[in-house]
């Protein structure tokens, strides 16, 4: 164990710091400050901020060439009242980290204090703290950012609380590891006339009561394997919120999910066609648009056996795991190097992710943070 008591008490102290004071996405200005402040005693060869907008990266270097290894995790809280009721709860109304992005911050600031005691013999230790993860463009945006290459990794890892699992204890396996998705925004119009007079009007009223089904139809989910789909009507509205009104305009919202990149194409053009189809039959005009786009997570075969010889040497109980039907946007980083995302128990009775009374649980900070040290010692020494 490289963590003293003094310092798991400085990192719980962290977390709570962090849970009191949610950033949602893109908006993490003092999270991020919180974060270089933690790592600055750990003295890193440098940091890099403002990474894909608020995003931190503490580099440091092995005295011989070798791979870069990075850890990542995310900056961003949820648009989720904090209901926990927790001495720590956040102080934000309307905004908590309710994901347990708190924890996984302080499972990787907690490397910092390996690091700044005994550096990497070789190659590069990179701990990057992502922003926008919730909205899935944090990682598009800090790969794009120019600072990137800097710091592009050879091995990426990140790990995930997982409620519902013992505590601590480890689940992860090869291939797919979370699903593609995204939201498509479609806007119905038509116009308007007196309810009295219906027939006046070119209403959205049939095309949207048609497509709620036939959308989900498309993607009913089912086993996570092979061409595995589904598709998740998240919200609809039609016209004015008045009696006398004959609707002119609807508005349907729909999560498309897959197991795989590669099936989210032909999943996306079927599901424009019932669109257009069904606009064209009652005469409307159509508008679409993606939002919230997430690519999905392969875990790397080679990437997989150094986390689950950690967890061998560090005496943490692992199994395997089937993909997540979440999405993560931490897959864009295994197009370019070889990654993969471990779940961490935290808890067989704990509330669900994204629940108001979630709250990540001190006691995994601990193994979490021997799991990725141990990695990061046996690839760089």
């Amino acid at each position: 164990m490289f963590l003293t008591n003094s310092d798991m008490v400085e990192l719980i102290e962290l977390r709570h710091a962090l849970h009191r004071a949610p950033e949602i996405s893109g908006e993490e200005r003092e999270t991020a400050k919180a974060i270089v402040g933690f790592l600055a005693p750990s003295t890193p060869d440098r940091i890099v901020t403002e990474l894909g907008g608020h995003g931190v990266a503490a580099i440091y270097d092995g005295a011989e060439p070798g791979p870069t290894v990075l850890v990542r995790c995310e900056l961003d809280a949820l648009p989720i009242e904090d209901l926990s009721g927790v001495p720590h709860a956040s102080q934000v109304p309307g905004k908590g980290h309710l994901c347990g992005h708190d924890g996984h911050m302080t499972t990787v600031a907690a490397l910092s204090r390996g690091l700044g005691r005994q550096r990497p013999q070789r190659g590069r230790a990179i701990l990057l703290f992502q922003p926008a993860e919730e909205t899935g463009a944090g990682a598009a945006a800090v790969i794009a950012d120019p600072k990137f290459p800097e710091i592009a990794p050879d091995f990426s890892f990140s790990l995930h609380n997982k409620p519902g699992l013992p505590l601590g204890a480890v689940r992860i396996s090869e291939g797919p590891a979370n699903c593609a998705s995204r939201g498509l925004k479609i806007v119905l119009t038509g116009h308007t006339s007196h309810a009295a007079t219906p027939e006046h009007a070119v209403s959205p009223m049939k095309a949207l009561a048609r497509l709620m089904p036939e959308l989900t139809a498309l993607g009913p989910g089912g086993a996570l394997e092979g061409d595995y789909r589904l598709v998740t009507v998240t919200h609809a509205s039609m016209g004015e919120p008045a009696f006398g009104i004959t609707p002119g305009r609807a508005e349907l919202w729909a999560t498309l999910r897959t197991l795989n990149d590669g099936l989210m194409g032909s999943l996306c053009a079927e599901a424009e066609a019932l669109v257009r189809e069904a606009a064209s039959a009652g005469g409307l005009s159509v508008a679409m648009d993606y939002h919230d786009v997430f690519h999905h997570c392969e875990n790397h075969p080679e990437a997989v056996a150094h986390l689950r010889r950690a967890c061998d040497e560090e005496g943490i109980a692992r199994g395997e795991t089937p993909p997540q039907r979440g999405s993560e946007d931490f897959g864009l980083f295994g197009r370019s190097s070889k990654s993969a995302m471990f779940l961490l128990g935290s808890g067989e009775d704990t509330p669900p992710l994204h629940n108001p009374d979630y709250d990540f649980p001190d006691a995994i900070i601990a193994p979490g943070a021997r799991v990725l040290m141990r990695t990061i010692r046996n690839l760089l020494g």
